[in-house]
């Protein structure tokens, strides 16, 4: 297990509503409160101790209630509306706005509602675009085909459910998916505030999921007739694979510690047993997270892979964190480091966009941020 000790950031719950600020201000170069033991010297293969973050651009504004975000073979972007229950496909170039329709059947309440978004991973075959979203009596994923020839906002097809039955709540839905490197799809899912729910092996809720694109068991997980990849998380909103095609997660912490994990097929993360690292002697086959933040300075939601580091987006926390990796998977090459502190509000999602560069979704007109004119943004960021 790693072991990293604690700082002195200060955080309530991850799901708290506490005020955003917007004020303008210079990127903060601010470790969190974790410290990793002795790391190896960076080499050429290796990404620098201390990177960079600037943005560029803004694509677009005026967004309501962002939350997925995913890529088109082109590099357009398709993004979900949480609230409105829609799906808007956003020009890479021009920031340019396309409503390509709604989504029946979505109940946007509390933290639930359209959640996020993949594109199949045949895409240039099928068509297929996948969402996972609330309904009065579940989460669920389903796919819809999307015909560029139809009129704008009538552009998606019927959902067709491959998933159904992933527990509710009104907090801790979870709903980040995305197709991994095996093209199969992954999902994180919440315990819906059910602390039990995550080590219950008969539920969906608290896990990550890896399933066909059909929805059916993968060969590899570690039940043969079950989609549950790993157990024992509290809240995961972000998923993303590094260079070496190994699997990563953010994940909500309660009062104390949000993570970042290095996700095993089997592999127990210890929710509701353990939040943060493991102290000694705490008993239980639970794998620690490679870092952690005090809640307050993160809060994390999306996550992606650029430049040999993850970059992880915080919501209560209003900032980006970079978190640059040794090849190793049991500790950070160096302290995580955060930019933007305070600059945009709070930041909801974060996709690779080619190269050295990111697209970065505020996530201020959620019910908990303080919109500003404009929001919500998409924002180009060159990183390094």
């Amino acid at each position: 297990m790693a072991v990293l000790t604690a700082g002195a950031l200060v955080v309530t719950a991850g799901c708290s509503s506490a005020p955003d600020a917007n004020t303008p201000a210079a990127p903060s170069h601010a470790s969190p409160a974790v410290s990793a033991s002795a790391s190896p010297s960076p080499t050429a293969s290796l990404p620098p101790a201390e990177g960079s973050a600037k943005v560029v651009s803004t694509l677009t504004t005026g967004l309501v209630s962002p939350w997925g975000v995913a890529v088109l073979p082109g590099g357009d972007l398709l993004v979900s509306s949480r609230d409105e229950a829609t799906v808007t496909r956003v020009d890479a170039t021009s920031g340019k706005k396309t409503l390509l329709g709604s989504v029946p059947g979505v109940s946007p309440t509390g933290e639930g509602g359209l959640l996020g978004l993949a594109v199949s991973a045949t895409y240039g075959a099928d068509h297929q675009v996948y969402a996972y979203f609330t309904t009065e009596s579940d989460n669920r994923i389903a796919r819809m085909t999307y015909d560029e020839r139809r009129p704008a906002g009538q552009q998606l097809g019927a959902p067709d459910t491959i998933l159904r039955g992933i527990p509710k709540g009104v907090v801790h839905n979870g709903g980040r998916i995305a197709f991994g490197p095996d093209r199969m799809l992954y999902a994180g899912t919440g315990e819906t505030g059910d602390d039990g729910l995550a080590q219950d092996e008969d539920s969906l809720a608290g896990k990550i999921l890896r399933m066909t694109p059909d929805g059916e068991p993968v060969h590899g997980n570690p039940e043969a007739d079950s989609v549950v990849y790993s157990p024992g998380h509290r809240n995961v909103q972000g998923l993303a694979w590094d260079g070496e095609k190994r699997l990563w997660a953010s994940e909500f912490g309660q009062d104390t510690w949000d993570e970042l994990n290095r996700i095993e097929p089997g592999g127990n993360y210890g929710w509701p047993e353990v939040e943060g690292v493991a102290p000694k002697g705490a008993g239980g086959d639970f794998l620690d997270p490679v870092a952690q933040w005090k809640t307050a300075d993160a809060s994390p939601s999306g996550i992606a892979y650029a430049r040999g580091s993850i970059w992880m987006a915080g919501l209560r926390g209003e900032r980006l964190w970079r978190i640059p990796l040794t090849g190793s998977e049991k500790e950070p090459l160096a302290k995580p480091q955060a930019f933007f502190e305070g600059t945009y509000g709070r930041l909801r999602t974060v996709v690779a966009a080619g190269r050295d560069t990111l697209w970065l979704v505020t996530g201020n007109t959620d019910g908990r941020g303080d919109p500003k004119a404009g929001d919500d943004r998409i924002l180009l960021v060159k990183v390094g």
